[in-house]
């Protein structure tokens, strides 16, 4: 081929590095804090398999996180990674207030205040962080402090809007903790004051995702995907299900986001415990349904923010959601603060890979159906398709094209045995699709015939060593070109 088909490339790739970091199709979502908030030690859990960052909003100033950017996009531009940012709203988060010497015990049966005056916080009187506190809950509304730990319910709504609560499970109150209310329609915006300047800082910064916590409505995902349009950002939206009211909306929460995290750290305080494996279970095969792809997070690995290796069930634990279908896994304060982020980066990995072995539980081609009454049906049955060729050619590669994501996310949830690779001219996309399941991105803006644009891509991959002379690729793609339409063509090619 004598054209220079490097141009089309996103950036050049060592071939080694590159096929490393693509032997975990599950994907790896890790957290960035002061363990890890340098190039080096952010590079450092790169090589050992992150494919996301997540930045967390609830914490740390723009300034730092400007920093991290620049640093992640570094990796980008110099090394062979196309690793995604994720920008994390606090949302309305409701925490208690400061609390005299930082320790109140309370035993079961004391009656406590909680208000919106804002006092250091006593066995007479607690400050919330919730001016509607007393318009919202009614009396037997249990509320939960500190994850949990603490369980209070409620036994009097006063006219001035305090709230009296009964202990009924007692503990240490210590500051700042979060409240939990399992049995109250809470009436804050999904997006709070201060949502809104660190959703402007991640527009300006074009960060790949957002993730809108306590998610409870589709208005939620709505409003939020607005004020992005209004502001043509091509930030993707991810829908944190940590509410028993998102659980209800759960159909339409999911068809209007762009994916979803399975956020069982508050999920798992506001309904009870044992609920919670069958709800991840839940989600991860609606989200597989409709082709979006689903974070598991929070505590995943959680004792190896001090020791270096997992408990047992903390193994098993990320097996099981490779195993339900999981795009991807989620690291919190495991690198954030923990003392051994890259090991911790490394083990996941490990369990991933193994876990991924077990092709007959993770690949869904036969129990996830094209629906006939879908405006999508016929591409969508073209993508399971070819899914099923690339399986019954035994082929080395499947190789789909897409300029809205659509083809790239369908292919994707099909969970297929052959190596996914998805080419797109939209660049945003190509770091965006580091957190679907299986597949490496690449830049490509050529709009030629067909078979030449195939031809290239397959030159691509083989300059790049994924593919090799004689190996069975599978392609989709739409014709004509020039038409952008949805995906309609398969196309068996053997690599020359």
């Amino acid at each position: 081929m004598s054209r220079n088909i490097g141009k089309y490339f996103h950036q050049e790739m060592n071939n080694h590095a590159g096929q490393e970091h693509t032997n975990h199709r599950t994907k790896i979502v890790a957290t960035v804090g002061p363990a890890c908030d340098t190039y080096d030690k952010l590079l450092e859990l790169v090589q050992a398999g992150v494919n996301v960052f997540r930045l967390n909003f609830s914490h740390g100033a723009h300034e730092d996180k400007k920093t991290i950017i620049e640093h992640i996009r570094k990796i980008n531009a110099t090394e062979p990674y196309n690793i995604a940012i994720l920008g994390d709203l606090q949302g309305p988060k409701l925490r208690v207030g400061e609390i005299e010497n930082n320790s109140l015990p309370v035993e079961e049966g004391d009656i406590l205040t909680l208000t919106n005056e804002k006092v250091i916080g006593t066995i007479e009187k607690i400050y919330v962080s919730y001016p509607n506190l007393a318009g919202d809950v009614v009396i037997g509304n249990t509320i939960m402090i500190d994850d949990g730990k603490i369980e209070v319910v409620v036994d009097q709504v006063m006219p001035n809007g305090d709230v009296k609560v009964k202990v009924k499970l007692g503990g240490i109150i210590s500051s700042k903790k979060g409240l939990n209310l399992p049995d109250t329609k809470i009436s804050l915006p999904a997006l709070t004051e201060k949502d809104l300047i660190d959703l402007e800082f991640i527009m300006k910064e074009q960060l790949d995702w957002v993730a809108l916590s306590f998610v409870r409505r589709v208005e939620d995902i709505v409003g939020i995907k607005k004020i992005l349009s209004d502001n043509n950002s091509k930030t993707k939206v991810i829908a944190k299900i940590e509410m028993p009211e998102a659980l209800e909306n759960l159909r339409e929460i999911i068809l209007e986001s762009d994916a979803i995290m399975v956020a069982r750290g508050d999920l798992g305080v506001e309904v009870p415990i044992e609920k919670v494996p069958l709800i991840q279970r839940q989600i991860i095969r609606k989200c597989l349904h409709r082709a979006k792809p689903v974070i598991v997070a929070t505590q995943m690995m959680e004792s190896m923010i001090d020791r270096v290796k997992p408990n047992r069930s903390e193994s098993t634990d990320v097996a099981n959601a490779v195993l339900e279908g999981a795009d991807a896994v989620m690291l919190s304060g495991e690198t954030a603060t923990g003392k051994h982020p890259a090991l911790v980066v490394e083990t996941m990995r490990k369990i991933i890979i193994e876990a991924e072995k077990a092709e007959y539980r993770y690949n869904r081609e036969e129990d996830i159906k094209p629906l006939p009454q879908s405006p999508t049906f016929i591409s969508d049955a073209v993508c399971l398709t070819a899914c099923k060729l690339a399986a019954n050619t035994n082929a080395d590669a499947l190789i789909g094209m897409t300029q809205s994501g659509y083809t790239a996310f369908k292919l994707s949830s099909y969970r297929p045995q052959s190596h996914l690779y998805i080419f797109t001219k939209e660049r945003s996309l190509v770091n965006q699709l580091s957190l679907s399941w299986g597949v490496r991105a690449f830049f490509y803006s050529e709009e030629r015939g067909l078979d030449a644009i195939i031809a290239d891509q397959m030159e691509i991959l083989k300059e790049r060593g994924f593919i090799r002379k004689d190996e069975i690729c599978v392609n989709t793609g739409s014709t004509p070109v020039e038409l952008h339409l949805p995906t309609n063509t398969i196309k068996v090619s053997c690599v020359q």
